[in-house]
């Protein structure tokens, strides 16, 4: 019935837990696809030993691209997308199939995902949005038991998440250009647009280790961020609101230079001021020289949309952010 896809860089001690927090699920009707992006071979003995199959890539192809893979060889109605570093408590899956056979219109589900250091703190309660395209977690640092009632969410985080194979027929999979970071804001817009609803299941619960892999504020996910947001208005929101967003981002902007000098939110972890304004000028060259297939992929999205341009805007709004959340929040 479902299929757990895991990407992973490096294997280790992360996929060993991940891969037995699985073992463990009382749900007994699921597989377990392990991508392994390392080009090294490092998650072949681990998913023998686990009883999944793997595919072997030759080079770090990303995170959609991975999943990718993971969902084309998937044998499952419903698809699960699970970090390696994610360990899912063992009704995870159960919870999350029970609630897909529910209803048919729903086409993405989210869980609970708790932070492995402060297991009653959340990372994710599903995600939200900031209307200059920036995605953040909904609910990240509160306690766990605020979130405890199911309700609809804008989209899951891929963490953890579940995906209806209808859906994705539909819509398409992850967006292999965006590399790393924000897929799954791309890929939740479009099952929205199409109509599709996303449901917050707080009882499946997994516990995470918030950017273990690629750290928390690097200047290689400032940039994926700063570009991947781009690509996610350029793709999905309304052509009117284009004039607004680079507004709605100086606000934004502004917030994280008051954390960098209070100490607060993303701007007290991050690169120089300097080097931040090397990273946004990239991003935005890189939208740039991508334009053109952004603006096709823009087209495909249309051609499937049940929702009007107003009525999209009217759901983004519905779930957004503001700057201060995004910038000073943890």
């Amino acid at each position: 019935m479902v299929t757990v896809i895991i990407p992973t860089l490096e294997g280790g001690e992360n996929l060993e837990r991940c891969l037995a927090a699985l073992a463990a699920q009382t749900c007994a009707d699921f597989e377990t696809i392990v991508v392994d992006n390392s080009g090294r071979g490092v998650a072949r003995a681990l998913a023998a030993e686990a009883g999944a199959r793997s595919i072997q890539n030759p080079a770090n192809l990303g995170f959609g691209a991975a999943v990718n893979q993971g969902i084309d060889a998937a044998r499952g109605e419903f698809l699960c997308t699970l970090n390696d570093d994610a360990f899912p408590d063992p009704h995870w899956l159960d919870q999350l199939a029970g609630a897909a056979r529910q209803d048919p219109s729903i086409g993405m589900f989210a869980s609970q995902i708790r932070l492995t250091e402060t297991p009653d703190k959340l990372d994710s309660a599903g995600m939200a949005i900031y209307l200059d395209g920036s995605s953040k977690q909904r609910g990240r640092m509160a306690l766990a038991a605020a979130y405890d009632a199911s309700e609809e969410v804008l989209f899951p985080s891929a963490c953890a998440a579940l995906y209806r194979r209808d859906m994705l027929d539909q819509v398409g999979p992850f967006d292999p250009d965006f590399f790393l970071y924000c897929e799954d804001t791309d890929l939740g817009l479009r099952g929205r647009r199409a109509g599709w609803g996303c449901l917050y299941v707080p009882a499946a619960v997994v516990y995470h280790r918030y950017s273990a892999s690629a750290g928390r504020a690097s200047g290689a996910k400032a940039f994926f961020v700063e570009r991947n947001r781009l690509y996610t208005v350029v793709k999905n929101f309304p052509l009117w609101i284009w004039p607004l967003v680079p507004l709605f981002s100086c606000y934004r902007y502004l917030f994280h230079l008051w954390g960098a000098l209070t100490g607060q939110g993303l701007g007290a972890q991050s690169e120089p001021w300097w080097k931040l304004a090397i990273i946004v000028f990239s991003a935005n060259f890189q939208v740039l020289r991508r334009l053109p297939a952004l603006l096709a992929s823009r087209r495909a999205i249309a051609r499937s949309a049940a929702l009007s341009s107003r009525d999209f805007w009217r759901l983004l709004r519905r779930h957004a952010l503001s700057a201060r959340e995004v910038a000073l929040q943890p």
